[in-house]
C-alpha cells in the first residue's frame, strides 16, 4: 500500500525520535528509495557508510541497503549492534562467489592475487588478498605486486578494470542483474531522445554500455562530478535511487535514468516501515563471526592501503 505524503512525513518523524532516543545511526545507500535516503542520517556508497558507522559513536547502527553493506559495517564496528531492516535483502552479484569456489580458483591459479569487490560477502572478503570499490578498483590492481589477478566478483567491473592495467585479470563470472539487464539499445534510445545530454554510467555496465559513455563513475563519482559540471542535463546509467541523491546533491539539473531496467528489487525491500520495526525491536541483527572478521579486516586494510 502506497502511504500518502503525511502519513510518510509522520512515520519518518517517528523513526528520526526512536533513533535520537536509542543513540542509533540511520545509514542508506544510494539506491535506497527516495523517502528512506530522506530519513536517514547519511547516504553514500557501501564502504562510505561502513566507515561512518565505524567513527560515529552511535551504539545502533540501521543499514538500509543490502545484506552485504550492513556485514561491512558489522566488520569495522563489531562493538555495535548493526540491524537490516529487510534480512531477505541479498546481492545476486555477492552471491555468484562462494567461498568452495574461490578456495578452488585460488587452487588453480597459485601465483594469482585475489582482488575483491566490496560487494561480497565477509566469507569470500575473508579468502581474498585485497579489497577493491568501483572507486578504486583500477588503482588498487595497479598497485597489487602480482602480474596475475583474479577479480572477484563482477565481470563487468573487472573488463573495466583491465582496460587500464597489463597485469592478467582472470575475471570471475558474476554480475550485477540490474546493470545488466542495461543494454546499448536502451542507451542509444535515451541519447535519441536526449540528444544534448550527457551520459555517466557506472562501471558494472556491460562493455558495450560502457563505450557509448560520456563518462564512467562509481556513485560517490557521479555526486562530485554533478555537484561540479556545468552541464545541466545528464542521462544517468545506474541504479533508479541514485537520482534521488544526484538531485540533492546538485540541484537544479535535469536528471534522466537511462534505462527502465535500472531498478534493483533488492535495494527496494527496505520500506519506512520496516526501518521502523528494525529500530523498535531491534533486529534483525548482522553479525561477523570474530575469526571470519579479522580476516575480512585485513583484506579492507590492504584496500586503504594501497588506496593511499
Amino acid at each position: 500500500m502506497v502511504m500518502t505524503a503525511e502519513k510518510t512525513e509522520t512515520l519518518a518523524a517517528e523513526i528520526r525520535k526512536l533513533a535520537a532516543g536509542k543513540n542509533a545511526l540511520i545509514l542508506a545507500h544510494n539506491y535506497q528509495r527516495a523517502e528512506v535516503q530522506a530519513v536517514a542520517d547519511y547516504t553514500g556508497d557501501s564502504l562510505e557508510l561502513a566507515r561512518i558507522a565505524a567513527d560515529n559513536p552511535a551504539e545502533i547502527i540501521v543499514f538500509c541497503g543490502v545484506h552485504f553493506m550492513a556485514e561491512s559495517a558489522a566488520i569495522l564496528s563489531p562493538e555495535k549492534k548493526v540491524l537490516i531492516p529487510d534480512p531477505t535483502a541479498g546481492c545476486p552479484m555477492a552471491d555468484m562467489a562462494i567461498e568452495d569456489d574461490l578456495i578452488a580458483m585460488r587452487g588453480r591459479y597459485p601465483d594469482a592475487m585475489v582482488v575483491t569487490y566490496i560487494n561480497s560477502s565477509a566469507g569470500v572478503k575473508a579468502l581474498s588478498d585485497v579489497c577493491c570499490t568501483s572507486a578504486n578498483a583500477v588503482k588498487i590492481v595497479q598497485r597489487v605486486e602480482a602480474r596475475r589477478v583474479i577479480f572477484v566478483p563482477d565481470r563487468n567491473l573487472g573488463r573495466w578494470v583491465q582496460r587500464f592495467t597489463d597485469r592478467e585479470i582472470i575475471q570471475w563470472k558474476g554480475y550485477c542483474p540490474t546493470h545488466e539487464r542495461f543494454s546499448a539499445e536502451d542507451l542509444a534510445e535515451a541519447k535519441r531522445l536526449h540528444p544534448d545530454a550527457l551520459v555517466m554510467v557506472h562501471p558494472e555496465c556491460r562493455p558495450e554500455v560502457i563505450d557509448m559513455a560520456d563518462e564512467v563513475f562509481s556513485t560517490g563519482q557521479m555526486v562530485k562530478f554533478v555537484q561540479e559540471t556545468d552541464r545541466t542535463k545528464i542521462i544517468v546509467g545506474t541504479e533508479e535511487g541514485m537520482l534521488h541523491k544526484l538531485r540533492s546533491a546538485a540541484p537544479g539539473k535535469d536528471y534522466i535514468l537511462a534505462s527502465k531496467a535500472l531498478v534493483c528489487p533488492n535495494m527496494k525491500k527496505t520500506t519506512l516501515e520496516k526501518v521502523y520495526a528494525a529500530l523498535a525491536n531491534e533486529e534483525p541483527v548482522v553479525s561477523v563471526s570474530s575469526g571470519m572478521r579479522e580476516k575480512a579486516l585485513g583484506c579492507l586494510r590492504r584496500m586503504l592501503e594501497l588506496s593511499g
